[in-house]
C-alpha cells in the first residue's frame, strides 16, 4: 500500500487535534535505518497511541502488513517501492 494514501486513510480515523503528532510518529517509522528498526518503531507508534487513540492503533495494526511490506525488499529500493504515486501520474 502506498504510504501517502495510507496516511490519508489514517487521518480520517484520527482526531484532527492529534493528527500532527500521529503523522510525525508515522513518518518516523519510514526514517529508520533497517527493517528491524522500522518494525520496532512501528510497534512504538502503536504503543504510544493505544491508550489515547484506540481507533488509530487498531487502524495501524490492521494495515501493518501492507504498509511495512517494503521492508521485505532490499533497502536500496525502498524509496522506489514504498509509494506508487509516480505510477499514478502516468
Amino acid at each position: 500500500r502506498c504510504r501517502t494514501h495510507y496516511s490519508a486513510n489514517l487521518m480520517a480515523a484520527c482526531p484532527k487535534a492529534s493528527w500532527p503528532a500521529v503523522k510525525a510518529m508515522l513518518h518516523s517509522v519510514y526514517e529508520q535505518a533497517d527493517a528491524q528498526a522500522v518494525h520496532a518503531q512501528f510497534d512504538k507508534l502503536i504503543d504510544s497511541v493505544a491508550d489515547r487513540l484506540p481507533a488509530v492503533a487498531e487502524h495501524l495494526e490492521a494495515a501493518r502488513a501492507d504498509i511495512l511490506a517494503f521492508t521485505a525488499f532490499p533497502q536500496a529500493i525502498w524509496r522506489q517501492i514504498w509509494s506508487n504515486n509516480p505510477n499514478e501520474r502516468l
